[in-house]
């Protein structure tokens, strides 16, 4: 199993800390709106945020790795469940959605340097509102 497999086994276990591990000290963190965090503790404190905000698991799960084990890519299925209302995005009460996502990696060190992730956030708050 390769870094960015046991980083989503640790996405869908809810384990903050063993995604953690997979990163290095100085992660990039490219989110689909917003701003990019560096290092882990806004990375922490970006889990913490979608914790309470959401519950997802994520299936049919494809990532690909390049030749020299530097960068990597996954396609994969967003399940979710719209816990409590995001700033600036509509009310939640429990709404399910699904939704298509794509998440880009830098390797380092046998680490996760960055990640990049990509949804369409319109079909999300079509799915959500």
């Amino acid at each position: 199993m390769n870094i960015v497999e046991t980083y989503f086994d640790a996405f869908n276990a809810g384990d903050t800390q063993a995604m953690l591990a997979c990163l290095t000290d100085d992660v990039a963190h490219h989110v689909n709106e917003g701003q990019v965090r560096i290092g882990k503790d806004l990375f922490a404190e970006f889990c913490a945020h979608m914790d309470h905000c959401y519950q997802e698991t994520l299936t049919e799960l494809v990532v690909f790795v390049s030749e020299d084990e530097t960068r990597a890519a996954a396609e994969f299925m967003v399940n979710g469940t719209y816990l409590k209302t995001d700033e600036g995005l509509p009310e939640a009460s429990g709404q399910t959605y699904r939704l298509p996502a794509g998440s880009f990696f830098t390797l380092r060190d046998g680490k996760i340097a960055r990640v990049t992730t990509y949804y369409n956030l319109a079909d999300w708050i079509s799915q959500v509102s």
